[in-house]
């Protein structure tokens, strides 16, 4: 996992190069060839360095800068370079906002976000702009088009990881245990909560369900945890980042309890375990639609190519790298698309085309393999990779599980 001062240079160089090459060649009059044809492609980029989630924040925008780097290299898409303006909003809200303005009056044709609380803040802003918006959430309301017309959800939501979560739980309890969720106290932690719940009752399962929010700055977590024990929970499902997440693998060890803990997308991660250490996390449970570039799926190919080419250690590629490179291939594969289906690239033309294209290969990186979208659901995966750490990695105990 990168380090926040190796993300930091590489984001940095990575954005530079991107200015550099779209800039150059034939003039942008559209008349030229090789990999400056044609005028530079404008995406936004909301990303949180800096704030409550950086962690996995910072790898997750390297991902998606290394993934334009990467393209541009190869002569853009449709001969076109794209150039991204990525900023930090530090998990504010009303920074994401700002950005989000900022981006608009630049004339930006796409917007990749960050969090659940900004994106479904800018999601009115997004339809009535009508600029494709793909974000690091995956909160459910933002896959109906009804509701969130030019959103995309690339992966499985946070209520169908849950739901995931819970199946497992079912089986290897043999259907009768107590589960306490544990949850980042804002939208993205909320997100899959009640849904949790709904599904426990719509099978019929037999398993107890308690929610906790987790306060920001906590040394530790032993106050939360016996709560959960009182309510007999031996199940633990956490929706927040590694770093917390990590602290209450620790505070169960310490507390001698016998608690299984099974995390959700953003610290069902590499990250996790080193934090926690080895010992600590073992045996503990993960749900993960990215593919760790440990599972050597066709999509990691591209990435060790560039990675080597730039000198970065495949060790420093972790999951959330992983999810921001292949995010931005689909919103990249959309791009290309239009551009090759309509005469003016447009936010109207770029969804149109994401909705239409079918199934999108981002060679495994997320869920099965495909990402695919319709007029009738922004839904992009169902499935996601069920994990446990074992000696200090992900292993995977089961691919492509859907609810």
């Amino acid at each position: 996992m990168f380090g926040k001062t190796r993300i930091a240079a590489v984001a940095a160089a990575a954005a530079t190069s991107l200015v550099l090459t779209a800039c150059g060649g034939d003039g942008g009059d559209g008349d030229g060839d090789g990999d400056a044809a044609g005028d530079p492609i404008p995406i936004g980029i909301i990303a949180d360095l800096t704030g409550a989630t950086g962690d996995v924040g910072a790898p997750y925008n390297a991902g998606m800068l290394a993934y334009i780097d990467h393209v541009n290299g190869d002569g853009g898409l449709d001969g076109r370079q794209i150039e991204a303006d990525s900023n930090d909003y530090a998990y504010e809200v009303p920074r994401a906002e700002e950005l989000y303005n900022q981006y608009v009056n630049d004339g930006v044709v796409a917007i990749q976000g960050w969090g659940t609380g900004d994106s479904e803040a800018l999601s009115g802003s997004v339809a009535n702009d009508e600029l494709p918006f793909m974000s690091a959430s995956y909160a459910e309301p933002l896959t109906n088009p009804e509701e969130a017309p030019f959103n995309f959800v690339v992966a499985p939501t946070y209520s169908d990881q849950i739901r995931v979560a819970l199946n497992w739980i079912n089986e290897d309890s043999g259907g009768d245990a107590e589960v306490a969720v544990l949850h980042h106290d804002s939208p993205f932690g909320q997100a899959p909560v009640a849904d949790g719940e709904a599904w426990v009752s719509e099978k019929g399962y037999s398993l107890g369900y308690q929610a906790y929010a987790m306060p920001g700055g906590q040394a530790n977590y032993v106050g939360l945890l016996s709560q959960a024990q009182s309510q007999g929970a031996k199940y633990v499902i956490i929706q927040n980042v590694a770093p917390p997440a990590a602290q209450v693998a620790k505070d169960i060890q310490a507390q001698g309890l016998d608690m299984t803990i099974v995390c959700l997308n953003w610290c069902a991660n590499e990250l996790f375990i080193s934090i926690a250490g080895e010992d600590v996390a073992e045996g503990h449970m993960m749900v993960q639609p990215i593919a760790p570039i440990t599972t050597d799926q066709p999509g990691h190919e591209a990435i060790r190519e560039y990675i080597e080419d730039e000198g970065i250690d495949e060790s420093e590629v972790g999951v959330s790298w992983v999810a921001g490179w292949a995010t931005m291939d689909v919103m990249a594969q959309g791009i290309e698309h239009a551009l090759q289906d309509s005469d003016e690239l447009t936010g109207p033309a770029i969804r149109e085309a994401l909705e239409t294209m079918g199934a999108i290969d981002v060679g495994g990186l997320i869920g099965d393999g495909n990402v695919e979208f319709s007029e009738e659901s922004h839904r992009g995966s169902l499935t996601s990779g069920i994990y446990r750490a074992e000696g200090g990695q992900m292993v995977e105990v089961e691919a492509s599980v859907a609810p």
